[in-house]
């Protein structure tokens, strides 16, 4: 009998077959004899041990008497199934369990005499608050779904994992309370089930082993082996990390529980499409290995190594297996390939390709050392992963794009006008001195004493816009597809025609709702591969078919769904950063004649931008703080510009989207240092980090005492700290008033408290939205596509 009990529980375990005997009491009253003799014989075995109905705490007398217990459960296991019934007597989620089932025992065997069965991923800590929902639930008949999927990893004979999920059956158990356990009210109970993580809550309501659980539970295990390394293989794609998706171990454990091959191993290759070339990853070139190029980082794929060979995997797009890599070598027009692959001592093999959008990403590489232990038959369980492959490899891919972007940002950079002449004395320093000393090390970049400036207009509400025409477009295709099935014919033959709508009528309810991370995926996945198809391969009528082509018109080319709204979403998001991001370089330059100043200006959902003004960015220059004045004043006229502008894209764009505008004022100077790591100037000194936490939370922050926003739509939000600069940004808005730039009315308030900032104030005030306050011409959303394209 297995048997390790944590340290803690809310329960005192007492193994009892008290229901067992007393349905045994009543089928000894049935009228049925053979029945009724069969209990009473049982009855009469068990009256010498009254502890099987009383409880039993100590567990060796299980061990004494396995024959008695196999006899009183025999009902529950029956003989004909125990070789092939994954079965045990247990208590739910302790690792006590005895009277396994022949195939049960069999797989234990397997595993070795070191094993010992431990539920996967299940700590102390959810063992305990598990059996407090488990008393919740049968003795307070709260409505909890606390049961997770539960498995065992078990090992086979061959060293290769095996999962099986785990089945309980509670029918033999009662759960009873000792004087030691507390009565709980529904407020308790409420309270517990919003603390799932206060363990010490928990057990201030159920104390140690305060309840007892008597009786005995059946586990059943079912081989989910496939599923769960699928799942397994799914989360280490998922990852964030790139990186660590591609551990061998890892990955090859789970190809191997997937294919039963102990001595299976798994690699893989980059398809570079431009120049027709399979490449290792150098990423992960210390950890996904390739068997096609064991030695080289790259191949040409019209090279003799591959031959004809590879001809069904680059056109078809097929996977290619040798299942006898001799039998190849020796019928094979290209025995280098097979002479390649048995100097790895390779014996079968299989090179599946991995494609999205019809394209070649790579091939997945699995190879066996024994001759038709890969085959075209067990090859076909690619299919099961290849999907999830797929996705990481275009994510991959992207990464890649990504940083190869960010590689030429950092190199090839343009360096601000304000503060070129320092990086050109700096290099100028290591010319000089490259002939004397090789190691030469760059000094710091630093700009001492430096005022910010900070602001930014943001678009307000763009995930939620985002999500919703998401969700339009979505719906407008399903309701597209519906249209065409209900006009189907009459006499059409497709059984499975009613399903389908369906489920199309069910996922376009679903869109009611707020719309889900993988929502969108999964609808795009199942109209190309269960409605699609239906499309393309039934024969219809002419109106029918009318509406077909004007569905398949109207799918975008890239994604093949919907793109309408998105699309209009997408552009005016596009032509308001652009023409925001215009109007500020335009006045920026400007403001450079006011005082050299270092400027920077960033696209997200809106535009951000910051301005760095003192002596040390432009010391030929006398600074006066009358500069940083001017510049203040500068930028609130630029950001009333900026919604003015905006205002009038309004009324031309497909969309229609609300800005906030945000200024940050910071009166005391810091320093500014070039990160040479990351080659870009960052505030410098852990006090002066204080700035850049404000500006990455200011605008999300509510008015203090309410659930309001500080920003707010077509209105300017002015930030700061000191009575000062409240003095000074009143008397720019008096001036602005005067110039009819701001309505009259201000808003004064503070800002809630953020993590480490407190006592901030705010100012806000709108901007007049007066067409004579613009020269800007107005202009229709074509002229605005012409533009942004």
């Amino acid at each position: 009998m297995d048997r390790l009990l944590p340290t803690e529980s809310p329960f005192e375990t007492i193994i009892s077959f008290h229901k067992l005997i007393e349905s045994f009491e009543q089928i000894a009253l049935s009228n049925v004899d053979y029945r009724s003799n069969y209990a009473k014989a049982i009855l009469k075995e068990i009256e010498a041990y009254p502890e099987f109905r009383t409880g039993i705490r100590d567990y060796s007398t299980i061990k004494d008497n396995e024959a008695l217990i196999k006899n009183i459960a025999a009902d529950l296991f029956p003989t004909a199934l125990t070789n092939n019934e994954i079965k045990a007597i247990t208590i739910p989620f302790q690792n006590i369990s005895f009277n396994y089932t022949e195939r049960f025992k069999k797989i234990l065997r397997n595993a070795g005499d070191e094993f010992y069965m431990e539920i996967r991923d299940f700590d102390d800590h959810q063992f305990y608050i598990n059996n407090c929902c488990l008393i919740l639930s049968a003795y307070y008949h709260q409505n909890i779904d606390f049961n997770k999927p539960f498995f065992y990893d078990i090992p086979d004979e061959e060293g290769v994992e095996k999962h099986y999920r785990i089945l309980y059956n509670a029918d033999f158990m009662e759960i009873t309370p000792t004087e030691n356990a507390p009565q709980l009210t529904q407020d308790d109970i409420d309270i517990l089930i919003d603390n799932y993580n206060d363990i010490d809550l928990w057990k201030s309501k159920f104390p140690p082993r305060s309840w007892i659980l008597k009786g005995f539970g059946i586990v059943s295990l079912f081989d989910a082996t496939t599923e769960s390394a699928i799942s397994n293989l799914k989360s280490n794609l998922l990852k964030p990390e790139t990186s660590r998706v591609a551990s061998t171990d890892i990955i090859e454990n789970i190809f191997r529980s997937i294919f039963k091959i102990p001595s299976l191993k798994v690699g893989f290759i980059i398809y570079n499409p431009e120049e027709e070339k399979f490449i290792r990853p150098i990423k992960f070139d210390n950890q996904m290995q390739s068997f096609l190029l064991s030695s080289a980082q790259e191949v040409d794929c019209k090279n003799a190594f591959f031959g004809c060979s590879f001809e069904n995997l680059l056109d078809k797009k097929e996977p290619f297996v040798i299942s006898n890599v001799q039998k190849f070598i020796e019928e094979s027009s290209n025995p280098k390939l097979g002479e390649h692959l048995l100097s790895q001592g390779i014996q079968s093999c299989v090179f599946a390709p991995v494609i999205k959008d019809d394209h070649l990403l790579g091939v997945v590489e699995l190879v066996s050392e024994n001759i038709r232990e890969l085959n075209s038959v067990n090859a076909t369980k690619l299919e099961l992963v290849l999907p999830y492959l797929t996705d990481t490899i275009d994510r991959y891919n992207t990464d890649m794009q990504h940083q190869v972007e960010a590689i030429i940002q950092r190199e090839y950079t343009t360096i601000h006008p304000s503060v070129y002449w320092k990086f050109r004395k700096e290099s100028q320093n290591y010319f000089q001195n490259i002939n004397h000393t090789k190691d030469y090390i760059f000094k710091e970049i630093v700009f001492k004493n430096v005022f910010p400036l900070y602001g930014q207009i943001d678009i307000k509400g763009s995930s939620e816009h985002r999500n919703e025409t998401v969700k339009i477009d979505l719906k407008n295709q399903l309701t597209a597809l519906l249209e065409i099935f209900d006009n189907q014919k009459p006499n059409s033959n497709l059984v499975l025609l009613e399903q389908r709508k369906f489920e199309l009528e069910s996922l376009r309810t679903e869109l009611d709702f707020p719309l889900k991370a993988d929502m969108e995926q999964h609808i795009q996945r199942y109209i190309e591969e269960e409605i699609h198809p239906i499309l393309k391969n039934t024969k219809d009528n002419a109106k029918n078919k009318q509406l077909e082509e004007l569905y398949f018109e109207s799918l975008d080319e890239k994604t093949g769904m919907f793109y309408q709204e998105r699309k209009k979403f997408d552009n005016a998001m596009s032509i308001i950063n652009k023409r925001l991001a215009s109007v500020l370089d335009k006045k920026q330059v400007e403001a450079q004649q006011i005082y050299p100043h270092y400027y920077e200006r960033f696209k997200t959902d809106g535009v951000e931008h910051n301005l760095y003004i003192g002596a040390s960015i432009s010391p030929t220059k006398p600074f006066d703080i009358m500069y940083l004045h001017n510049l203040r004043l500068w930028q609130l006229q630029t950001l009333c510009e900026m919604e003015l502008e905006h205002h009038q894209l309004k009324e031309s764009l497909p969309y229609e989207l609300d800005v906030t505008s945000l200024i940050l004022v910071f009166s005391s100077p810091l320093s500014i240092r070039f990160r040479m790591d990351e080659k870009r100037f960052d505030v410098d000194g852990t006090y002066n980090a204080r700035y850049e936490v404000v500006k990455k939370r200011i605008d999300k922050s509510n008015i203090k005492g309410t659930n309001e926003r500080i920003t707010e739509k077509e209105k300017i939000t002015i930030v700061y700290s000191q009575n000062s600069e409240e003095a000074e940004y009143l008397k720019y808005i008096k001036y602005l008033q005067h110039k009819k730039v701001l309505e009259p009315s201000i808003e004064q308030f503070e800002v809630e408290d953020l993590q480490g900032v407190s006592g901030l104030k705010a100012i806000r005030v709108k901007v007049i939205n007066n067409v004579n306050n613009s020269k800007i011409k107005k202009i229709t959303y074509q002229d605005l596509l012409d533009e942004l394209n």
